[in-house]
């Protein structure tokens, strides 16, 4: 008996620990069913990089890295920017524009907007090589906005009032407890306009335009993609397809070969973008729009 037990002890651990642990194994087994990759070709070196940017622009850690890795690897010979953003803050839009500035002096960059390429991710997407957008998207919408709420008539139904300790005239400027007096509409006024300028300034530079004729293609006005194309905020009407075609073109790569996005990271980009959005709906700042 006792041999019969240990000729078959290493089934019978085996058997008890799957017993033991079947959840575990069976969410590692889904989790690699799940990301794993579906073939040999998703390990292929990729020669030429797809960079996603959607959504409000509010954290870009990751695309600025996505960025600034491609530019290092040899084996990239160009990136493609796809983009399907309304825009967001100010800094952030200038972390990329400048980031896309400096990966076009190592290697072609093209932007594709596939939605709308508004605002901050417009100012994003400038020194690209050049920009081409779908038929369909929506183009420019090239101002700044600062806005809050006035909830003094709230407050006092509620029987809620403010109290401030303040060094500093402007320090309450902008504060939502009640109506904004004149000199803080022009103190805030004074910030919108300079960063305004800072925008239509560098979208002339970046596109070759006349920045005395900025009314023209910017002052938010809205264009559709062909109307965009007139006044030269893009180069070229096209789909998904055209933008990677003339990449190629740019890249001078013979067999491209596009890298595949990682599905896990995927999923947390979505979780991302959503937790962006809850943020810039209840958390306005000063923003481009």
């Amino acid at each position: 008996m006792d041999f019969l037990r240990k000729l078959f002890s290493p089934i019978t651990w085996t058997m008890n620990y799957i017993q033991n642990h079947f959840k575990a194994m069976l969410f590692v087994l889904l989790l690699f069913l799940l990301f794993a990759p579906a073939s040999e070709t998703e390990l292929t070196l990729n020669n030429l990089e797809q960079i996603s940017l959607s959504g409000p622009i509010m954290e870009v850690t990751e695309v600025l890295e996505q960025i600034e890795k491609a530019g290092k690897k040899e084996s990239i010979k160009g990136v493609l920017l796809v983009v399907d953003s309304p825009g967001g803050a100010v800094s952030p839009s200038i972390e990329i524009a400048q980031a896309i500035k400096r990966l076009k002096e190592k290697k072609p960059v093209v932007v594709y907007a596939k939605g709308t390429l508004a605002s901050g991710s417009y100012y994003a997407s400038i020194w690209a090589d050049e920009i081409i957008a779908n038929p369909g998207s929506m183009v420019g919408s090239i101002g700044v906005i600062m806005q809050g709420a006035n909830l003094s008539g709230l407050m006092s139904k509620i029987g809620i009032a403010s109290q401030t300790v303040q060094a500093g005239k402007y320090k309450k400027v902008g504060t939502s407890d009640r109506e904004w007096t004149e000199y803080e509409r022009n103190e805030l006024n004074k910030v919108i306009q300079g960063t305004y300028d800072m925008f239509t300034k560098d979208v002339a530079d970046a596109r070759g335009l006349d920045y005395t004729k900025r009314d023209i293609y910017a002052n938010a006005h809205i264009f559709t993609a062909a109307q965009a194309k007139d006044v030269g905020l893009i180069d070229e009407l096209g789909v998904a397809y055209d933008a990677k075609q003339r990449l190629i073109e740019l890249s001078g790569v013979k067999e491209p070969v596009w890298n595949k996005e990682d599905k896990f990271d995927k999923l947390m980009k979505r979780l991302s973008a959503s937790t962006a959005m809850t943020l810039y709906t209840y958390f306005p700042e000063l923003v481009l729009k």
